[in-house]
């Protein structure tokens, strides 16, 4: 059974089965693992949890603490009111006209983020024009149809990490900056430190950043140090506008004070910061890496939900729920007609009535042609729904590829 423990009633011999905190917040490799050494239990109390899950059939148990249906059930007031938001409305194209101008600029966008990691491991300045070129486009795109993008960018390649997540935080903190209301010339701002991000990784070694093994405590400092290699990075580059650099300094400081470089906490993260700790873990937990397998989009918004508030500032959770959708682009769903669809289009009225593209067909255990419905509307089958998210590994399915 799962069980949630406070972290000083952690004992040697409890198999940890989740930290409650975002995996690029502390030095272990994995979530899940078995507590033999109190240097483990000094490194978890050192990252300002309160709680952790604990496995009591792979390790010792923990009488009287909370566990079962209590921890899935905790976030469920939140997701309702996430569910009861009504998303943002701006569709000026549809998909499938954007789609193609989209393709085009994910392509210039990896092309940018290449030449700009290039600049400075050869210590040559950074050329901000393409970038700023590249971020209006993405914006344009994105109010014509965010969809588009969003879509396109589910689809990853483990080697090109470095560079796509770059580029992924930057469309999806334009989206949400958008979503928000923010006005153009912050949009653009935040667009440019999103893709800038995580320039200060370039000064790291790649043994260290690419490493498949458990990080030493060494080098998980080594990797926390390319922040405040981004910021003197871009402190030489002339240009760069504030809100770029808060994006930069911030991205991985956490409301109650654990984050880094600086601990800072509750108001003294700029909201800037505090939208892109949110957006950077993120899309760092539904990637596939070296080191962690991908979760599932719906996954990974429940997990920001749980740590938030602890970690992230969980009103603009709630709002990147609005933007993204209570079951993002690329999403595996279960529909009551028992077909298994991805969802293509975030909802246009409402989150839990997205547009989905049907893949499988569960009683007869076949694949079916691809094929759209938009859960708002009426179609064959009558007004069908979701019954729930499903997990891919599970059906042997891949809903990315739907999305080419």
């Amino acid at each position: 059974m799962i069980k949630r423990v406070p972290v000083e009633q952690l004992r040697i011999g409890m198999y940890v089965h989740n930290l409650n905190c975002d995996w690029l917040s502390h030095p272990f490799l994995r979530n899940r693992f078995l507590l033999e050494g109190e240097d483990q239990l000094s490194r978890i109390r050192e990252l300002g949890v309160s709680e952790v899950d604990i496995d009591t059939e792979l390790g010792r148990d923990a009488p009287g603490a909370r566990g079962g249906s209590e921890l899935q059930t905790h976030l469920k007031p939140a997701l309702d009111a996430a569910a009861r938001q009504r998303p943002p409305s701006f569709r000026a194209t549809s998909l499938t006209e954007e789609r193609a101008r989209a393709r085009r600029i994910l392509l210039e966008a990896s092309r940018v983020a290449r030449r700009i990691t290039e600049d400075v491991r050869l210590g040559r300045q950074i050329e901000l024009d393409p970038a700023r070129a590249l971020i209006r486009e993405t914006i344009a795109s994105i109010v014509r149809n965010q969809d588009a993008l969003i879509g396109l960018n589910r689809i990853r390649s483990v080697d090109l990490y470095t560079f796509e997540h770059s580029v992924n935080v930057s469309v999806l903190m334009i989206a949400f900056a958008r979503a928000l209301g923010l006005d153009s010339h912050l949009i653009e701002g935040i667009g440019l430190g999103a893709l800038l991000h995580d320039v200060g990784k370039s000064q790291i070694p790649d043994a260290i950043l690419n490493k498949p093994g458990r990080l030493t405590a060494a080098e998980f400092d080594i990797i926390r140090r390319h922040v405040e290699y981004g910021h003197e990075i871009l402190a030489q580059t002339s240009g760069i506008p504030s809100v770029a650099l808060d994006v930069v300094v911030e991205h991985h400081e956490r409301l109650q004070g654990t984050g880094y470089p600086e601990g800072k906490a509750g108001d003294a993260i700029s909201q800037f910061g505090r939208m892109a700790a949110i957006v950077d873990v993120y899309d760092a937990l539904t990637t596939e890496r070296v080191y962690h397998g991908a979760i599932p989009p719906h996954e990974a918004l429940r997990k920001l939900l749980e740590w938030s508030p602890h970690d992230f500032d969980r009103s603009l959770v709630h709002q990147f729920i609005r933007c993204v959708g209570i079951y993002p682009i690329g999403t595996l769903i279960r529909l009551e007609s028992q077909r298994l669809a991805v969802v293509v289009e975030t909802g246009r009225h409402q989150l839990l009535k997205p547009v989905v593209r049907l893949m499988f067909d569960i009683p007869s255990r076949r694949r079916l042609p691809p094929h759209d419905i938009d859960l708002a509307a009426e179609n064959v089958y009558g007004q069908d729904s979701i019954l729930s998210a499903e997990d891919p590994a599970k059906w042997g399915l891949r809903p990315e590829y739907l999305l080419r």
